[in-house]
């Protein structure tokens, strides 16, 4: 992660139940601010560099929903403490709030993607001391997130260590949110938004990637084919089926194999 720069930003934070609370002026959303959720192992968990996962939030959520609706220091925490995984930080970012959901793109109200992969990254090592130029980077989140998880993983894969999604869409224009946003791109190419394109543009350096999808999700022939074409491809991947929707309760159960999955990669 030694790449990252630091940015210049005023911030405020407050710290509960293990979480810490961060809000900052943020250069690629115009010196507005944005928020983060960030969980912090207990100390006596901690070392310094240790692996930091940005976890992304679906539409109309906030730096709070993983945590709040999903209980994900809870799961980490309990996992950690456990010994089933290491210890890892774990960032948690609204996704710039534009909306019903920005789709960590670029747009011309904000540019959402730089916001998640430089500002929120950049900032968040400034301020834990458990995080340093040797961590690893991993990008997870469901459904939007996961969308913009596997997208920012793949198009930035030389600075990421491993990417995992929960119920993703592979392009917007699987959703309503196309239609609200489609206005705002910055002259990205279509062919841009679909995370297949990057995965095959980067496919040489893409980092160790998984998705999964409930069978009665939305969106499972989306991830059904993104699975056969990455096969196709022939780019390492796994994806997984589970029984369930597009909820929270399948959500929080399968953090945990994002949380192994990455600990094995740690």
């Amino acid at each position: 992660m030694g790449d990252y720069q630091n940015i210049e930003t005023s911030f405020s934070r407050l710290e509960h139940d293990r979480l810490r609370f961060l809000t900052f002026n943020s250069p690629a959303l115009g010196g507005d601010r944005g928020d983060v959720t960030i969980f912090i192992p207990p100390l006596e968990l901690q070392s310094r560099n240790l692996p930091l996962i940005v976890l992304l939030h679906g539409v109309y959520g906030s730096h709070w929903s993983w945590a709040f609706n999903g209980g994900a220091h809870r799961t980490a925490l309990e996992m950690m403490q456990s010994g089933a995984i290491r210890p890892m930080v774990i960032a948690m970012p609204s996704d710039g709030l534009r909306g019903a959901g920005s789709g960590y793109l670029p747009l011309r109200s904000g540019d959402f993607e730089r916001w998640i992969i430089k500002d929120v990254v950049s900032c968040v090592v400034q301020v834990v001391r458990a995080l340093g130029p040797e961590s690893k980077l991993f990008l997870a989140g469901l459904s939007m997130g996961g969308y913009g998880a596997l997208r920012l993983g793949s198009k930035y894969a030389q600075r990421v260590s491993g990417i995992s999604a929960h119920s993703a869409f592979t392009h917007p224009n699987q959703t309503r949110l196309y239609a609200d946003i489609v206005t705002e791109l910055q002259d990205v190419p279509n062919e841009e938004l679909d995370v297949l394109h990057w995965m095959k543009r980067n496919r040489d350096i893409l980092p160790p990637l998984r998705f999964d999808c409930g069978r009665e999700d939305q969106f499972i022939e989306p991830n059904r084919k993104l699975h056969h074409d990455l096969q196709a491809a022939g780019i390492p991947h796994v994806f997984s089926e589970f029984d369930g929707g597009h909820s929270w309760a399948y959500w929080e159960q399968h953090l945990r194999d994002t949380l192994a999955f990455f600990d094995r990669l740690a």
